[in-house]
């Protein structure tokens, strides 16, 4: 009896497991049913006002206005102060060019466009020939999308910046980052499409962990406006490490000023946080994205959803960091740790470019110097600023790959004293070759 009731049960499971293979298998082949999720009001392509949006998405919008209050200060940076107060050496770097007058700290994306309109290194004098342009706007403001799409890069270069001013009313916004309809991440700047297509890449073929940093891309990179249209370009065509850019800029013969008295043509990077980050750091090559820590995912009830409250980790490092890391502490000890050896570097680093400076200025004034060795200085001045501003003008104070940014302030430190050396050469003068002379000429 036993045996027949073992060889039933058998049977039975058999047949169970059938039954549910075969249904498996009927589920497995019908088609996909998409559920769709009906919208509260439809958005336009290329839509710039954010709160329209925000009726779909009222938490990601909610989140979004919470960047107005993004004035809390971390160590070294944050806050919207001033780089010249904070840093007098910088009023020194920039001698010649509008931030000597006008550079302030990142605030938060909704000041974007507050912040352009009220700088003080626009010039609103429509015929001057260095009149500021409408490229200025390209990552201020959610308009852009929508006037690339009308007028191209060309027709935004060429239009006069006060005259561009009306038709830009919006910050920074959900048209910068997201396609209407269907609110998949997109490249809306055509300079970085540009900039993808000269490497060969198609955004498109991206994943969306990667879409997670490249929509930053619109705007947090170095670029430079080309020609006399002012057309906004990505340097990325020898690739984005910043001897790579250098080069690039090298080839081009390209200069954004001279510097006074120096006679250097000099370059001023602008926010480079894709290239440094993507530069083969430790956490870009763990596969963790912008997003992961600059828009953490947070819940309300049932809801969760990426936080458009974008500032910096340190302000909530549980949130931030604790995805990943179970003792947010030490992390933010490491974090200070790197902040503060980069900062220290950084500014040996300026004492070390403003010795050149001094040095390269006496040597031009003399009238026996030696031109050639004189334009080897001027070649280092130029290659030694451009590294360190490259760190200087990204907004992570070395944390966003910390073996890099230290390389290539050494390498801006050595190119410095090269130029300083070379200068005294060219002179004849060995009291050139002093250091700390900052400090004088009344600065």
């Amino acid at each position: 009896m036993q045996k027949y009731t073992t060889l039933i049960l058998a049977g039975l499971v058999v047949v169970l497991a059938a039954v549910l293979a075969g249904t498996l298998i009927f589920v497995n082949n019908q088609p996909v049913q998409q559920r769709a999720i009906q919208p509260l009001t439809e958005i336009a392509a290329m839509e710039p006002d954010s709160s329209k949006w925000g009726v779909n998405f009222p938490n990601q919008y909610a989140s979004l206005l919470k960047t107005r209050d993004n004035n809390i200060a971390t160590t070294y940076g944050g806050s919207g102060f001033s780089h010249l107060e904070k840093d007098p050496r910088q009023v020194i770097l920039f001698a010649g060019m509008p931030f000597s007058k006008d550079y302030n700290d990142d605030r938060g994306h909704e000041w974007a466009l507050y912040d352009v309109n009220n700088t003080k290194r626009l010039n609103l004098d429509k015929e001057s020939p260095k009149r500021t342009p409408g490229t200025c706007y390209s990552c201020k403001s959610a308009n852009m999308p929508g006037l690339w799409n009308e007028m191209g890069l060309e027709g935004v270069g060429k239009t006069f910046f006060g005259d561009l001013s009306p038709r830009v009313e919006s910050s920074i916004g959900c048209a910068n980052c997201h396609e209407a309809g269907t609110m998949r991440l997109i490249v809306t700047n055509p300079a970085l499409e540009n900039a993808l297509q000269e490497q060969g890449k198609d955004w498109k073929t991206f994943t969306r962990q990667e879409m997670r940093s490249l929509v930053c891309a619109n705007c947090h990179v170095e670029y430079y406006f080309a020609g006399e249209s002012k057309v906004l370009t990505f340097p990325w065509d020898n690739g984005t490490k910043v001897e790579e850019m250098w080069q690039y800029y090298t080839e081009l013969g390209f200069k954004d000023w001279e510097y006074p008295d120096t006679k250097t043509p000099m370059l001023k990077a602008q926010h480079p946080e894709y290239e440094m980050y993507t530069a083969g750091s430790t956490h870009y090559n763990a596969g963790v994205a912008c997003a992961d820590c600059h828009m953490p995912y947070v819940r309300e009830g049932a809801a969760k959803y990426s936080s458009h409250n974008i500032h910096s980790p340190l302000l909530n490092p549980q949130r931030a960091c604790g995805q990943c890391h179970t003792d947010t502490d030490s992390v933010v000890r490491r974090v200070n740790l790197i902040q503060e050896q980069t900062y220290n570097t950084k500014i040996a680093t300026e004492d070390a470019i403003i010795d050149a400076v001094n040095a390269i200025k006496s040597a031009a004034a003399n009238p026996n110097s030696d031109p050639a060795l004189l334009d080897e200085a001027r070649l280092l001045h130029r290659q030694a600023q451009f590294y360190w501003d490259y760190v200087s003008a990204e907004n992570s104070m070395g944390f966003h790959n910390p073996e890099y940014v230290l390389k290539i302030l050494a390498e801006s430190t050595n190119l410095a004293r090269q130029a300083q050396m070379k200068a005294a050469q060219a002179a004849n003068d060995p009291s050139l070759l002093q250091t700390g002379t900052y400090y004088t000429s009344g600065q």
